[in-house]
């Protein structure tokens, strides 16, 4: 359908807004964090750097911790997705594709615990970590971030498996594959794009995670990236330059997994969304 003028404009005026809003900040950033200190806080702000220098990125690895901070986040946010991802898959499939009794019930008991906030059950998880010897431990952490990102992520799997005929289920059943033959060779492959998109939610949801972490981790070794920077900022100065090269540091891992799986994560989106 042809749009007129006036629809035109305002359509890519709008885009446009939306582009300027989103993109200012990060470019704020980005750039921020290769000027000198004197620029970055002088009274007019500049869109292009009129100076250039990496010291800020030279400070962070050389005088923070930067550099554990980092492994922490990678390994904390790697293995929750890969545990989110291998729960979810089995336990959607369970939910919308088998029949046993009290699925319906379960099913909304477990939508029901990710509708309340995480503050409300951070000291009964306190008590329990601790009996069990899992405070100062990045294990709390995906035990965590596992716990509230999968029942989104079980929701998010509905309109993916709904998606695949259940022809297809019944001529393997008929053909005499066992469950988990189809679920791992013909269901995985047809709803790849569904689990990009799990895994990149529950990625970033680890990687930002800081109510949990900043509690239930004591030591500085252990200290995910969103703690340390809390770390980062002193009381009566803040170190503009190394806030602004840690946060754009901080955002490669995430660029790169859009790099590598934000073809499926953007296929997801719109594949999920008509049944």
């Amino acid at each position: 359908m042809k749009r007129s003028v006036p629809q035109s404009l305002s359509l890519y005026g709008g885009l446009g807004l939306l582009v300027l809003v989103v993109g200012l900040p990060f470019w704020w950033v980005i750039t921020g964090s290769f000027k000198v200190p004197r620029e970055i806080i002088q009274r007019v702000p500049t869109m292009f750097p009129q100076s250039f220098t990496t010291q800020h990125f030279q400070k962070l690895l050389q005088f923070t911790d930067f550099p554990a901070y980092l492994v922490n986040s990678l390994a904390v946010a790697l293995f929750s997705t890969l545990v989110t991802v291998v729960l979810a898959l089995p336990a959607a499939y369970a939910f919308f594709r088998m029949e046993f009794p009290g699925r319906n019930a379960l099913y909304r008991l477990i939508l029901l615990a990710y509708a309340f906030p995480g503050v409300v059950v951070l000291i009964p998880l306190y008590g329990l970590f601790a009996k069990a010897g899992l405070i100062d431990s990045r294990a709390s952490l995906v035990i965590v971030n596992v716990a509230f990102a999968l029942p989104f992520s079980i929701w998010m799997m509905r309109s993916f498996l709904a998606s695949v005929p259940r022809e297809i289920e019944e001529a393997a059943i008929i053909d005499g594959a066992p469950t988990t033959t189809i679920l791992l060779r013909i269901l995985m492959p047809l709803i790849a794009p569904g689990i990009a998109s799990v895994a990149i939610f529950a990625f970033i949801s680890s990687w930002t995670e800081y109510l949990f972490a900043s509690v239930l981790i004591v030591s500085d070794a252990n200290r995910t990236i969103p703690v340390g920077f809390a770390g980062i900022i002193g009381q009566y100065q803040i170190d503009w330059g190394l806030l602004l090269a840690g946060a754009t540091a901080a955002t490669i891992p995430v660029v790169i997994l859009f790099a590598l799986v934000g073809r499926w994560f953007v296929s997801g989106l719109t594949e999920g969304a008509v049944k």
